[in-house]
């Protein structure tokens, strides 16, 4: 989950302030302090760390309230006002002017840049391209078949020699034969380097004066933490055209850290990647990403991915509303399941509802597809009606059902148990404060 620790330890910080009974300067500063480590702990710049949280504590307690807001949603509001100017305000979106669009992509060995273009060419196929891509790195063997490995399965089409050793003649001769083919995107994928900025910046001009790229992109690793600042700064110096990917932010304690360097080069962070799968690819926006990562949901973000799964499977906002009412069945429950899967790891979808993010307990979420791939084998064992109204399945159908999955009772139990605790959950929820708070910040609920 992308900064999930981050993000909990600032949602507690707010549940802090949202529980108290009274808004004093002691609560104020004690609800700063929270953020302070919570931003430290996630291997932020100390000094940044220190601008931030005075900016938000002088606005808490010098502030006062506009008409009809109470003093702990202002507060909250000031503290994701703050986060979001911290990370760059605006979404800088990559802008496809003319076709075909030249990309040049750059970076260290091992930043995950490969994974990051085939992600890219993703991204962009979702929304109407064609794109081809070129491999021009001639230093790692190999890379021309992962590429194509990982688009395969899409259709996107991927120029390269793997016997051929001028990189600066690959990439000449991919960006042409794209031309030829009428694409509307062609992404060039140039060689890593070690950990060594200069020859990664003297390959991308060699390479830019030959293909003349509209765009070129710095894919930096995530896990670097706050060396990202190096790598960002030394590529804004060198392209007045340049925008940045930052990779393994699921999981990583210090991608708060490489995220907040790069932010403070004033290099353009575009795109971030969330995971490892190819879809794992999100635009940056700081507002939404605060947002999610304050607890505060993202129903933008959650409409979009709606749109798109609904250009590929006959899904239905409808049944998602059932689904979150608590009005399913087993039949519903997969389904929807899957759909979500689809769409990402299901915390990181149930996080784009507003209060949701974090108050979720990891029991009802942690379905592994693994584990649906065995629950659609039970059901597949189940009759119409045990699916229809599973509250009729006792242990002596619990035993028929498992012999004929080829599960065990407990398997069948636990897929039981999971309907049960997600129904619970999704009936207790109260959607009347989470309206009430979407409807005052116009961005999402506190879950409180």
């Amino acid at each position: 989950m992308v900064l999930d620790k981050l993000g909990q330890s600032l949602n507690n910080a707010l549940r802090k302030l949202a529980r108290a009974s009274t808004v004093d300067e002691a609560l104020v500063r004690e609800v700063v302090r929270d953020i302070q480590r919570a931003l430290l702990t996630s291997d932020v710049n100390v000094r940044l760390v220190l601008d931030l949280t005075k900016k938000i504590e002088k606005r808490a307690l010098e502030e006062k309230p506009p008409a009809g807001v109470s003093k702990k949603e202002h507060i909250i509001k000031i503290v994701y006002e703050e986060l979001t100017n911290f990370l760059g305000k605006e979404a800088k979106p990559i802008e496809i002017k003319e076709k075909p669009t030249v990309l040049l992509t750059v970076g260290i060995q091992g930043s995950g840049k490969t994974t990051s273009i085939a992600k890219l060419a993703r991204y962009f196929q979702k929304h109407g391209y064609k794109v081809g891509l070129v491999c021009s790195d001639t230093w790692r063997p190999g890379a021309y078949f992962q590429l194509k490995q990982l688009v395969e399965p899409y259709g996107i089409e991927v120029f390269g020699n793997p016997e051929e050793k001028d990189a600066v003649k690959l990439a000449k001769d991919g960006v042409e034969y794209f031309k030829k083919k009428g694409v509307d995107i062609i992404i060039v994928d140039s060689a890593g380097r070690h950990k060594e900025e200069k020859g990664l910046i003297e390959e991308m001009k060699q390479i830019s004066e030959a293909i003349k790229p509209h765009e070129v992109i710095l894919v930096i690793d995530g896990t670097i933490g706050q060396q990202a600042y190096n790598q960002a700064l030394a590529f804004k110096e060198a392209t007045p055209i340049g925008s940045i990917i930052v990779t393994k932010l699921d999981g990583s304690a210090k991608g708060g850290g490489a995220l907040s360097a790069v932010v403070a080069t004033g290099a353009p962070i575009k795109f971030i990647g969330v995971g490892e799968k190819i879809d794992d690819l999100e635009p940056f926006d700081p507002k939404r990403f605060v947002s999610r990562l304050l607890g505060l949901g993202d129903i933008q973000g959650l409409l979009e991915k709606f749109e798109e799964l609904s250009k590929e499977t006959e899904f239905k906002e409808e049944d998602v509303e059932k689904f979150l009412k608590g009005k399913f069945n087993l039949k519903d429950m997969y389904a929807q399941l899957e759909a979500m899967r689809k769409m990402g790891p299901l915390q990181q979808i149930l996080k784009m509802i507003p209060g949701m993010g974090y108050s979720i307990p990891d029991e009802v979420i942690k379905v592994s597809e693994e584990r649906l791939k065995k629950f659609k084998v039970i059901m597949d064992s189940m009759t119409e009606e045990e699916l229809e109204n599973p509250e009729i399945i006792n242990y002596s159908r619990i035993k028929r059902i498992a012999r004929g999955s080829g599960t065990s009772t407990r398997d069948v139990k636990e897929l039981l148990n999971q309907y049960n605790q997600m129904k619970k959950f999704f009936k207790g929820m109260d959607k009347r404060k989470l309206a009430k708070m979407a409807k005052r910040f116009n961005f999402g609920g506190l879950g409180i």
